[in-house]
């Protein structure tokens, strides 16, 4: 779906817009992606990093908390789609219900996950939300970033910046992350020119001591 398309269909102009949940559940709960169980390679995809236990920062309506099968805790600042994640039974929060609750324990998850959310941001609001969750994984843990390609950064009209692997890549470094994957899923990267489900894949483990330097590059 194209740009003015969405905002005409949808009026989303804004991802902490409660219509925003309605369009995620719209797409995601279309018959003919449930018969085809289009989510099984990414979930497939997701349980192969091996991730632990991971806080899903901009979880949405939960699909990767889903796919995750309960090994998570969701953050988003959308409190409509916060609340269509609990309604589900998974643990998430608000912004500032997680900060207050017990899961915000400095270096208590074994990865952190940013799946579909730093294209709706700059390179500098990614860094500080990096910032503010890099703290609660553990040392020697996982950053995962998962961005959409071509195809899929013109199908939301409240993408902002497109994140291909050189960002991630520089991303990692802002952190001193160590790289240890960055590839195209699940096609080659020349398909994401027109498959709007194809993504950029990234992995960068802390290090063992912390969560490293948090400059800007």
């Amino acid at each position: 779906m194209g740009n003015r398309e969405s905002v005409k269909r949808y009026g989303v102009k804004d991802t902490r817009d409660a219509d925003y949940t309605r369009r995620l559940s719209v797409t995601s709960g279309r018959t003919w992606k449930r018969l085809l169980g289009v989510q099984r390679p990414y979930r497939w995809n997701l349980e192969r990093l091996d991730p632990g236990l991971v806080l899903d920062v901009g979880c949405g309506i939960g699909r990767n908390l889903a796919n995750l099968g309960g090994r998570g805790v969701g953050v988003d600042h959308n409190a409509t789609s916060v609340q269509a994640c609990v309604d589900q039974g998974f643990q998430a929060f608000t912004p500032s219900g997680f900060h207050e609750s017990r899961h915000a324990v400095p270096r208590s998850f074994d990865s952190m996950l940013l799946a579909h959310v730093l294209e709706h941001m700059t390179h500098d609001e990614g860094v500080a939300l990096v910032s503010e969750y890099l703290p609660y994984v553990r040392g020697d843990g996982k950053l995962v970033v998962i961005c959409p390609q071509e195809a899929g950064f013109r199908s939301d009209s409240s993408h902002v910046r497109f994140v291909d692997g050189e960002a991630i890549r520089s991303l990692f470094r802002a952190f001193d992350l160590d790289v240890l994957q960055l590839y195209s899923f699940p096609f080659p990267r020349p398909v994401g020119r027109f498959f709007a489900y194809n993504e950029f894949v990234g992995v960068g483990r802390l290090p063992n001591s912390g969560t490293g330097d948090s400059s800007q590059v």
